[in-house]
C-alpha cells in the first residue's frame, strides 16, 4: 500500500473520530438544554402559575424525581472503599400512652353450653380472670348530628288565675356561625387537619365524601374565613393591643 493511501486512511479515521466526538457533544448539549428548559418551565409555573393547595408541579418530587434532581454536568463520584465497622444497635424508647386514655374492656367468657366440667360434667364457675394483652385502638374521625332542643316553660298558676301568662325559654348557646350547621368541634377539626397536619381541604372533602358526608371545600373555606373574622381576629387584636 502506498504512502498516499495510508495517509488518506489515517485522515478518514481522524475525521470519523472527530465526528463521533462532535455527535457526543451535541447529544450532551441537547440533554443540558432540555434540562434547563424543564427547570425554566418549572420556575415560571411556580412564580406565575395559578395558586392551588397542591398543583401538579408540586408532584415532581414524587413522579419526576430523577428528571428534577439530575445534574448532567456533575462529576461522577469515585468509588471508595469504606472501612468495615460495627454499629451499635440504637436503643429504642418504649411506647408510652397517656394514663387518662379511656379503657374498653372486652371480656372473653365461656358460652353457657360449654360451662360443664370435662371430667365429671359438673357446673363450672369462674374462679378468676387475667389481663392477657392490651391493644391500642384508634378510632377515625366520626360525625354525629347534634340536635338542639329548647324547652319553653309556663306557669300553671298564671294559666288559671292571671290575665297573661309569662313564657320562659331555656337558655342555649349561640351558633358559632349564624345560619350554618357548623359546630365548634367540626371547625376545630378542619383547622387542625389543615394547619397542624397539613391536609389540604380538597383531601378532607374526599375523606368526608367516603363517609357519605357531602361537605365541599368551598363550604369549609367559608367556615374558616368566617370564624377567623368573627372569633380569631378579635382575640388577635386584643392580644396585640395589650403589648
Amino acid at each position: 500500500m502506498s504512502n498516499e493511501k495510508k495517509t488518506e486512511q489515517g485522515r478518514i479515521v481522524l475525521l470519523e473520530a472527530e465526528n463521533a466526538s462532535l455527535n457526543a457533544d451535541v447529544a450532551n448539549s441537547t440533554q443540558q438544554v432540555q434540562y434547563l428548559l424543564a427547570q425554566m418551565r418549572l420556575g415560571r409555573h411556580r412564580q406565575f402559575g395559578a395558586p392551588s393547595e397542591k398543583s401538579a408541579y408540586d408532584q415532581l418530587d414524587l413522579f419526576n424525581e430523577a428528571e428534577a434532581f439530575a445534574e448532567p454536568l456533575a462529576v461522577e463520584p469515585a468509588l471508595t472503599e469504606v472501612e468495615k465497622h460495627y454499629r451499635k444497635k440504637r436503643r429504642e424508647l418504649p411506647a408510652r400512652l397517656p394514663e387518662n386514655l379511656p379503657v374498653e374492656v372486652v371480656e372473653h367468657v365461656l358460652p353457657k353450653s360449654d360451662q360443664s366440667c370435662p371430667s365429671c360434667d359438673g357446673q363450672l364457675h369462674a374462679m378468676g380472670k387475667e389481663v392477657v394483652r392490651r391493644e391500642l385502638k384508634l378510632i377515625p374521625a366520626s360525625a354525629v348530628i347534634v340536635e338542639h332542643v329548647r324547652y319553653t316553660y309556663a306557669c300553671r298558676s298564671c294559666e288559671k288565675n292571671a290575665v297573661s301568662v309569662p313564657v320562659v325559654k331555656a337558655p342555649m348557646p349561640e351558633p358559632v356561625i349564624k345560619g350554618s350547621f357548623a359546630s365548634p368541634e367540626a371547625i376545630a377539626h378542619i383547622m387542625a387537619q389543615k394547619f397542624v397536619m397539613g391536609i389540604p381541604l380538597y383531601c378532607q372533602e374526599q375523606e368526608w365524601k367516603r363517609q357519605g358526608i357531602m361537605l365541599t371545600r368551598q363550604t369549609m373555606s367559608n367556615w374558616l374565613l368566617k370564624v377567623t373574622e368573627d372569633w380569631l381576629e378579635p382575640i388577635y387584636d386584643a392580644l396585640k393591643s395589650s403589648f
